[in-house]
């Protein structure tokens, strides 16, 4: 199945993950103040399809990334991951592309929230962007707040969710929590 295929097929499933359940994939490495123009450029934002947005993932940084990566792989970034506009487009994209995860020194608020309202889990993790490489194997461990850079045999430490938080991106984002609860 080409990449391509795949972002058009993954996108049409279920949204909703266990938040508790361990996370592995392949980092790639980005740096800090990474915004929503990086991620997901203003030209593509005519838009809210998972599978297009998809196409485009972080094109900004570069042309070709949404072929080299593969399902459940991990962003990784240093200061100010999504800053700029208020896009609800930009985690969209990232989780269209099968992203499992995003992992950061520190978020742009907005960007946080917008994440967690569509189910994309994003962690803070300090350190995190000068510790890991592009193709660093990871492992994040919810249940004991940690991330494992399995690679090169690094351990770093978060904070966890709120319970409320937890529910949420269980759920697969804030409709669906809704929905639930409703």
């Amino acid at each position: 199945m080409t990449r391509r295929r795949f972002v058009q097929s993954a996108s049409k499933g279920s949204t909703a993950m266990n938040a508790s359940a361990a996370i592995k994939g392949n980092a790639w490495v980005f740096g800090d103040h990474v915004d929503t123009d990086v991620i997901i450029p203003a030209t593509y934002l005519v838009t809210s399809d998972p599978a297009q947005l998809a196409l485009h993932c972080m094109e900004g940084a570069g042309p070709g990334f949404i072929d080299k990566i593969s399902p459940g792989d991990i962003i990784v970034a240093g200061e100010n991951f999504g800053c700029g506009s208020s896009r609800e487009h930009a985690p969209i994209a990232i989780k269209g592309a099968g992203i499992s995860c995003v992992l950061a020194d520190s978020f742009a608020r907005i960007f946080f929230r917008n994440a967690v309202n569509i189910g994309l889990p994003v962690f803070e993790v300090a350190g995190i962007g000068k510790g890991v490489a592009d193709g660093d194997s990871l492992e994040i461990l919810p249940d004991s707040r940690k991330v494992r850079n399995l690679t090169k045999g690094a351990e770093f430490d978060y904070e966890p969710y709120p319970d409320f938080l937890n529910e949420i991106i269980s759920a697969g984002g804030l409709i669906q929590w809704v929905r639930k609860k409703g």
